[in-house]
Order: structure tokens, then sequence, then C-alpha cells
């Protein structure tokens, strides 16, 4: 009796930590996986969005019975992004996660297609009826899209889909197409075309707007959060209560001053003018005991060199956040940067799991092949502008975040960096539902250091077929007055909503990134096919591309004969080499310039789930053209052209299917790695 008294403290110290460590284990052990799901870049558009205004009617449908307000197919097959059909496809997406029970989802920014109110409600209305019927539970961030300028823009569209097939013009007040708007003149007729609709519902909204419309899906507090805060919160974990957090969480208090030179406020330096105050949606939240969500809002929208002083919510004060990103968040939003540190810290001494998601990458998402890239296309050509540089990546992995979901390129990858001092950080592309491939990618919460993230397509979408006649009459219409900007009917013929993002790429490819190519490559895609590419990267002889054509189309009277000698010598070890590697030479015949170019932009955007649909006999075609490349081992110094645009382009078509796992993966955070779940064997070796 006398010892127990003498050790009480000891012993009742010795059954707390046991008990504390008992409990830790069973947290971060045996406690239920948690799952959430990533959607990023849904850029929707209600097609049959209402204007409350009657300003546009639409087109009427005859499957629905209801007016269609779409974006010509035209205006589609010349952006990175679906305007219409991924409608249909965020309501799939969200039903299959209704099927799979997951009740948690997170937004990755650009859930609207520039924020204006017409869309705003439309998407409102969606989300709801998810968290009324199944209790799903959303989770926003703003990307570049939602909103494009932080204050209202007046702005609009000139691509809508009008009657008879033409394009008509929407736009609101403010904007130049509308100078002479009256609230009794909705229409405008400027002599060309349809007449110009002016109309409010086609406003971009700024931050007030979007987080009014947007804000009970994480932006601002609930009752059923365990805990939510802002970077501008001056509670702690343990002080939280619901009303406190209400009261802090109005938008006007949650602003921070960057000027053109960088971040204002505290850190602002001597020199720093046009400084401006901005509101920041970044948020905290822990939706289910144990698990952290920061949503990261990494909008920088830096002041211009001239703003106007007069109106300081004039939007032209303002440049697009579209190229800034984590590179502008580390100089211009210091503040928001240094409280992600402490909310992993806190994250730690709370026993808390912490995913950190925002619409911007914080890894470069080309797979090491951003300098080729830029060799080939120019410094600001393709997303070139958007990579986060390798001191963002290691200044963002110095806060401690280990992983970033994210969005904003319509890419599909997985980037990760390693260092020295320990960091490990993990960002996660998720693929867009408005692009190839379209899909989302769903995170499971194994324990504190494992998780496994899998990526689910979207290629069966019920209903996508549905504007189709719409296009149809304006097929008709460009075929009978403007035939060269007309688009590939076959579109039309697809089977599935995945063939049809399949053919919004290519239709892409023709359009908009071939144009952008250098004039040199273009001219090379459009004379060879896989056959020649083979054939030229045997030959030991300069041959020009107006050679070539002569010796393809049997024109052989005018040229050297010793270069006419050479390339059938090529062709010969080519035709060996095919065999050697179990082909024909005859088959790579069947594949041209163009093909690969799509190939390319395919692997590009859609990384390892672009290889499923990739021909395993092509992919092997092209691994023998990539290992005469990259081992040199006939001596290739022809054509310096040649050599510097296709090297380079298989090259990084090596580097786009032999990346990091893509498609289902598990992070290892304990021993700093990834481990595929898929190992698919159809990459370039």
């Amino acid at each position: 009796m006398v010892l127990v008294k003498k050790y009480y403290k000891l012993l009742i110290f010795i059954m707390l930590t046991l008990v504390l460590h008992i409990n830790i284990f069973f947290y971060f052990f045996m406690q239920e996986e948690f799952k959430i799901a990533f959607i990023a870049d849904a850029h929707f558009h209600d097609v049959y969005a209402e204007f409350k205004d009657n300003s546009f009617d639409g087109l009427k449908n005859s499957i629905t019975g209801k007016n269609a307000k779409i974006r010509t197919m035209d205006a589609q097959l010349t952006s990175t992004r679906l305007f219409n059909e991924n409608y249909y496809a965020l309501d799939t997406a969200l039903a299959d996660l209704a099927d799979k029970k997951i009740k948690y989802v997170g937004l990755a920014g650009d859930f609207s297609d520039d924020g204006q109110i017409i869309h705003l409600r439309g998407l409102r209305k969606i989300l709801d009826s998810y968290t009324e019927k199944y209790g799903m539970q959303f989770f926003a961030i703003p990307g570049n899209h939602d909103p494009v300028k932080p204050v209202d823009n007046p702005n609009g569209k000139s691509d809508f889909l009008g009657k008879g097939g033409q394009e008509q013009r929407i736009f609101s007040k403010g904007a130049k197409e509308c100078v002479n708007y009256s609230g009794n003149k909705a229409l405008i007729d400027t002599g060309k075309g349809l007449p110009t609709v002016c109309t409010e519902e086609i406003l971009e909204l700024g931050y007030t707007g979007i987080i009014k419309e947007m804000g009970k899906y994480g932006f601002y507090p609930q009752k059923d959060y365990i805990y939510w805060a802002t970077p501008y919160s001056t509670y702690d974990y343990e002080t939280y209560n619901y009303g406190k957090a209400v009261k802090e969480s109005e938008l006007g208090k949650r602003t921070y001053e960057e000027c053109f030179q960088g971040t204002g406020g505290k850190y602002k330096k001597e020199g720093y003018t046009n400084c401006l105050k901005v509101e920041d949606s970044t948020y905290l939240v822990e939706p289910v005991k144990g698990i952290w969500l920061l949503a990261v809002d990494a909008n920088v929208y830096t002041p211009t060199k001239e703003i106007n002083e007069q109106n300081l919510k004039d939007p032209k004060n303002f440049d697009g956040s579209g190229n800034a990103g984590y590179n502008k968040m580390i100089s211009h939003k210091t503040q928001t940067v240094e409280w992600i540190a402490e909310i992993v810290k806190k994250a730690e001494k709370e026993g808390k799991i912490l995913i950190t998601f925002s619409h911007f990458p914080m890894i470069d998402f080309y797979d090491t092949n951003s300098k080729l890239l830029e060799e080939v296309f120019g410094a600001n050509k393709l997303d070139l502008r958007r990579v986060p540089t390798e001191e963002t990546a290691k200044t963002m992995a110095g806060t401690g975040v280990r992983l970033n979901i994210a969005g904003h390129l319509h890419f599909n990858d997985t980037g990760v960096r390693k260092y020295d001092n320990g960091d490990f950080l993990v960002n996660v592309q998720v693929p867009s539902l408005a692009a190839y491939v379209p899909g989302y990618k769903l995170l499971t919460v194994k324990n504190k250091n494992l998780m496994e993230v899998e990526t689910v397509e979207i290629r069966d979408v019920p209903r996508f077929k549905e504007l189709f006649e719409h296009y149809k009459t304006e097929h008709q219409y460009l075929a009978e007055n403007n035939p060269n900007k007309n688009w590939n009917e076959k579109i039309l013929e697809s089977k599935d909503y995945g063939e049809f993002a399949d053919w919004h790429l290519t239709e892409l490819t023709r359009k908009r990134f071939l144009p952008e190519c250098p004039k040199e490559l273009q001219e090379m895609l459009k004379i060879m096919n896989g056959k020649d590419i083979l054939i030229y990267t045997n030959l030991n002889e300069d041959i020009s591309m107006t050679d070539l054509e002569a010796v393809k189309n049997g024109k052989v009277s005018g040229l050297d004969k010793k270069k006419y000698k050479a390339w059938k010598d090529a062709e010969k070890k080519a035709d060996e080499q095919a065999k050697k590697n179990g082909l024909d030479l005859n088959d790579f015949e069947k594949w041209n310039g163009f093909d690969l170019a799509v190939d390319f932009y395919r692997m590009m955007n859609a990384d390892e789930l672009a290889l499923k649909y990739i021909d395993k006999s092509r992919i092997n075609e092209y691994s023998v053209i990539y290992g005469n490349i990259k081992n040199k081992t006939n001596n290739v110094q022809t054509n310096e052209k040649f050599n510097f645009y296709f090297s380079r382009l298989f090259i990084g078509m090596y580097n786009f299917s032999n990346a990091e796992p893509s498609d289902k993966f598990v992070i290892d955070f304990d021993k700093k790695e990834i481990i595929d779940l898929k190992n698919n064997t159809n990459r370039i070796k």
C-alpha cells in the first residue's frame, strides 16, 4: 500500500501514456479509410440555363424540349477545353461518386467557365441535388476562370451558337461590344451577322459575387464542420467555435495587400508601387475527425504597371492569374505561404492528416520535358509560362506540405521532388472533365503515411450526343459560308464521351496546335510517315525534304543518284531493323506525321492514360525510332533540322510514357516513394 502511494503518480503517468499510445496506434493504423474525390477544371457551362432577363432564347432542342444556350463546335475545337458536353460529364462523375458512396469532393478550381452568374446558378443546383440526395459535401477553391479578375469584369463571348448555325455574340454591360446597351435595348445590330445580345447574366463575377454563390462549399464555416479557419483567423484549434468563425469569415476581413513588385503590408519593400487590396479565399477545414483539408487559393492577380486611381475596382488594374500560380505566390502572397507552413506544424501537433489542394501545381508538370519543349516551340508556347520553377517547388516543399492535388493544365500527371534535407513533395495533376482524357482522382487515406491515388476515367456519359443536332446545323452553315473554318464531322460519330474527347484533341491539334509549331516541323510532319522517319534515322547522307518528296513520288530523274542510293540503303537497314524487332516496315507507313503529332499531344495531356488508347504495335514502332535517335548507333548526322525536331519529339514522348505512375498508385510518405499499382507495360522503351 505504501509502495502504491509512493509510486501513485508514476503509475498514473505510465497508464495515461499507454492509453495515449494505444489511441494513437488505433487512430493512425486501425481507423476507417477516408476517401475524397477531386474534380478539377469542370468548366461548367449550363447548357440549359435560363437568362432571367429573357435576352437570349437559345436553340430549341428536339430531345429535351428545352432551349440550349451553347457555344459553337468550332469554339470547342479551338480551345483546350470543351464548353458544352462537360455539362453531362460532371453529372456523370458525381453519379459515379454517389454509386461509390463517396461523401467528400474537392473542386480544384475552374469549377465555372469564367464565373458568370448564369452558370454558377446551374452549378449550385447540381451540387445541391447531390448533397440533398446523397449527403455529399463539396469543398471548392477558385481557379483562374473563377474569377477571371478579382473584381467584376464586363465581358462575354462572341461564339455562342445562334440561329441557322451562325455565331451569336453575347456580352455584358461595360464590354466594348455593348457600349450602346440600355435596359430597354438588349440587342445591338452591328450590320454583320446576328445582332449582339447585351445582358448582365454573362458578367464575369469577381470574388464577392462568386463566393456569395459558392460560399457553403467550404468558403464559409458550416455548423457540421469540426474546425474551419483562414490565414486571417485570430482563434486557434483549442478556442474554436462556430460563432467566432462566422464573424471572422467575412470576405472583407480576408484581404491582403499586393504590389506590382511583390507582397505589400508588413512585407512591403522600399520602392514598391501600385499596391492594392485583394481577397484571399484560402481556408482550412476539418470535415471529419482527424482529416484537415487545406484549400489554397493560389490565384495571384498582380497589379498592372498603371492603375486607375479613381476606380480601384477597375478590372484593368489587374493581370489575370493564369500564368502566375505558385511562382507568384512565393513573391506576391507571402503571408499565405507562411500560413501554410504554420498549418503543417499545427496538423502535426494536433495529430491531423493534412491534404492540400489548389488549382495550381507546385511541381513541373511536363515530366522533365520543359527545356526540350522550349527548344522546339519557344519559351512562351504551350503552358511553359505556367511551369513552377525548381525554386518554387523547393520553397513549397520547405513549408512541409507533402501532397498537393492540382488542376489548371487539364493534364494527368504525377510530379515528385525529394530533397537532401528530407523534404518530400508529391503533386498530383487531376485531369479535366472537359478535355482528353476526361476523369477525376480518388484519394484514399490508408493512414498518416500511406495514401492511394486512383484515376477514374469518365467515358460512358449518358446524353452526351444531345446537342449534336445543333452542331449539324453549324457544320452545314460553315460548309456553305466558311469551309476553311469547318471541322471534321466524324466527331459526331463518337461512340462515347471518351472518344468524343479524343476527337476534340485531334481537331485541336489540326486547327490550333500544329499551326503554332515551327514552319520546318510543320513541313516535315506534312510530308513524312512512320516509314520515312525510321528510314531517315538509318540514313548516313543528307537529303532535303524536297528530295524526300521526289523519292516518295517516284520522281528520281532529277535526283542525285548518290542520294537515291543512300536512301535505298537506309531503307534496307530500316527493313532489317523492323524485322529484328518483330515488326514489318510497311506497317510504319500506316501512320503519318499528323498521327505522330496527335499522339505526342495525347501523351503530353494524359500521360499514362493515353497509352491505353495507342496501339501497342505503334508504341513498339515508336520505340525502334526512339532507340535510333537516342543511341545514335547509325551515326545520324544528316539534316540538322530533322534531327533537332524529331529527336526532341521522340525523347519527349519517351519521357511522358515513362514518368512517375499517374493512373493508380500508392504514396508512401514514410519511405518517400511512389508505388505503381497498374504496371502498364505499353510504354516507349
